[in-house]
């Protein structure tokens, strides 16, 4: 919901110190370092290493923020590093309740983890669909000034509001099925939010 705000500010607050950074490390190595960090915060999560999958997640985050960033200040974006990024988030995105549900392996907690991956699956349809028209009537990222390959429509739930999610999900194993209930949720809003939007709009 605030993805396109921080993202502005993240840059501004970001670009100063990873301008400073050693020419050669390349963004999609950046990407890359961010996925096997990713890998390791469902492995620490599934081995009931909370604290250490929550610093991990937080790492993971961290890395997936400068990786946008350093291809901006090194004017190295291009269309596949882009896309290398969101596909790389979305492995990080649906293994760690994966670990987590493999961790707490009661019927509550799977059914509820396998409605918040169905509702991944859904919204994903829901914003890149919505994204690629978007694109095609010269309405997206380059028009809004998102400063991304492709424009990311807003909605409820989105990149900062799942970095709070996970972490809750970390610090609080022992409620995941009402946490992964009320995330899933959410982004199933977010699914109908974004219908409404394209119904009124396209």
């Amino acid at each position: 919901m605030f993805d396109i705000w921080l993202r502005a500010l993240k840059d501004r607050l970001l670009g100063p110190f990873i301008a400073r950074a050693n020419p050669s490390v390349h963004p999609n190595i950046i990407s890359i370092a961010a996925l096997v960090v990713g890998m390791a915060v469902a492995w620490l999560a599934y081995s009931h290493h909370y604290r250490a999958a929550l610093a991990a997640w937080l790492l993971n985050r961290a890395l997936d923020a400068c990786d946008g960033t350093l291809a901006r200040v090194q004017g190295k974006q291009t269309d596949f590093g882009g896309y290398l990024d969101i596909l790389l988030d979305f492995i990080v995105y649906a293994i760690i309740p994966i670990g987590l549900i493999a961790s707490h392996p009661t019927p509550s907690v799977a059914l509820a983890g396998a409605l918040l991956e169905a509702s991944f699956f859904v919204n994903a349809a829901s914003w890149m669909y919505l994204a690629a028209i978007l694109e095609r009537r010269s309405l997206g990222a380059l028009a809004t000034g998102e400063g991304t390959t492709v424009t990311m429509p807003p909605g409820l739930i989105a990149g900062a509001e799942t970095v709070v999610f996970y972490a809750l999900f970390l610090i609080f194993p022992s409620h995941l099925a009402p946490l992964f209930a009320a995330m899933g949720a959410l982004v199933a809003l977010t699914v109908v939010q974004r219908l409404v939007w394209a119904a009124t709009k396209l």
